[in-house]
């Protein structure tokens, strides 16, 4: 039995974090779709940025997604 959790123990330690979407560089994509790389990467800063403000604020998890919609939508309203 030690040899088993040992094994699990060292596969879990093996493992590498979770990481959030790297953000999309445009230079590095085909030139036929370098237009859409640039709205996602567009899109991909706007959500981080709202999501900044929301960890600034300290909203609750519960709200955090009510939150990041309107700070979406307030920020495509100014465009």
């Amino acid at each position: 039995m030690k040899p088993l959790i040992f094994i699990a123990a060292a596969a879990l330690l093996a493992t590498a974090p979770a990481r959030s979407q790297a953000l999309v560089d445009p230079s590095k994509v085909a030139p036929e779709y370098r237009e859409a790389a640039e709205k996602r990467r567009a899109e991909q800063l706007r959500q981080r940025e709202c999501a900044l403000k929301a960890d600034l604020e300290k909203v609750l998890p519960r709200d955090r997604t009510a939150f990041l919609n309107h700070c979406l939508d307030a920020m495509a309203a100014k465009q």
